[in-house]
């Protein structure tokens, strides 16, 4: 793909989670197999409990001396407990997230509260999360902008992109203040959103990435959205590339793989009626994605893999998604 902008390619973290490596035995990791950052959007509790001072400036150090951008995580959104829906204080954990992220030097904090709750009836309405979500993150706009960060709410499973520009529009933000979105190009896909035009919608606000390849299965109760090798799936990333590249910025490409599926009952009219932005265009446009991810699962170019599986094989694909978004994007 033509471009005349350098968009680094690097990974995130969690796609390398089996392997229980440290923060500074990612970097090392990235380096050693090409990977030109790491995105950081959580740790597991034994790392995460050890991060101080000397563990952040040594990152940043070696971030440095070897050319590789960092992104930084640990954030929340939705200001409720997602098990047990009680309300909760997020401004700490958020605060602790940005004096963290203003020490390596970046201005990227990941954000990531959970999801899939509209997949439970009995669970909180989104309308009324919507509204907490953007009182929560108003309240945080100057701590924020003290610390020269930008929360990057990422597409997860908790809103769709319709959803997250309300919540914008409610904090009476502009892109580029302290609210921004880490765009995950798959889970789109699960949240009944066609990412290319996802990525149409959120463009001014996209400041991060997981580069996530996937497809759609029907099933007897709907769909399902599945993980695969990037290149092999049905989601048009170069296409969304195309839009990246026309941003007056850099956004690093961070690769983020696993195993699994999801399902997605759109044949129960109470669960479709959840998505009330969804319309018959987008819709089409998922149908024809299941199609061609049969197609693509028929041909053996890609499969469905066991989230049990993903330890075997995870540190061989990765390098192949490094190897393989980097052909995209060269000149």
């Amino acid at each position: 793909m033509k471009s005349n902008k350098k968009f680094r390619v690097g990974i995130d973290n969690y796609s390398l989670f089996p392997l229980n490596l440290s923060p500074m035995e990612t970097l090392v990791w990235a380096k050693d197999f090409g990977a030109e950052g790491v995105a950081f959007s959580g740790l597991q509790s034994e790392f995460y409990d050890n991060i101080d001072n000397v563990v952040l400036l040594d990152l940043k150090q070696f971030a440095a001396e070897n050319n590789l951008y960092l992104e930084w995580g640990g954030a929340q959104h939705i200001p409720r407990d997602m098990v047990s829906w009680q309300k909760k204080d997020i401004s700490k954990i958020n605060q602790k997230s940005a004096v963290e992220a203003q020490k390596l030097g970046t201005r990227i904090v990941r954000s990531c509260s959970g999801g899939l709750m509209r997949w439970n009836p009995e669970n909180p309405a989104t309308e009324i999360l919507l509204h907490e979500t953007a009182n929560a993150l108003k309240s945080q706009r100057q701590m924020l902008m003290d610390h020269n960060v930008i929360l990057a709410i990422e597409t997860h499973f908790e809103f769709t992109t319709f959803e997250l520009l309300k919540i914008f529009e409610y904090c009476e933000t502009e892109p580029g203040e302290y609210l921004g979105i880490c765009l995950d190009t798959m889970n789109l896909l699960t949240m009944l959103e066609n990412p290319v035009f996802a990525t149409e919608r959120i463009l001014p606000w996209i400041v991060s990435t997981h580069i996530k390849d996937g497809g759609l299965l029907f099933t007897s109760e709907g769909l399902k959205s599945f993980v695969t090798e990037i290149g092999c799936g049905a989601v048009e990333i170069e296409k969304i590339l195309r839009r990246l590249f026309s941003l007056d910025r850099e956004v690093h490409l961070s690769i983020e793989d696993h195993g699994g599926d999801f399902n997605i009952p759109i044949f129960n009219p109470t669960f479709l009626s959840r998505f009330p932005d969804l319309n018959t265009n987008e819709l089409a446009s998922l149908t024809r994605i299941a199609y061609l991810s049969q197609k693509k699962v028929e041909k053996g170019k890609c499969e469905v893999l066991d989230r049990k599986k993903w330890l075997k094989i995870c540190e061989d694909r990765v390098k192949k998604d490094i190897g393989n978004l980097k052909k995209m994007v060269a000149p």
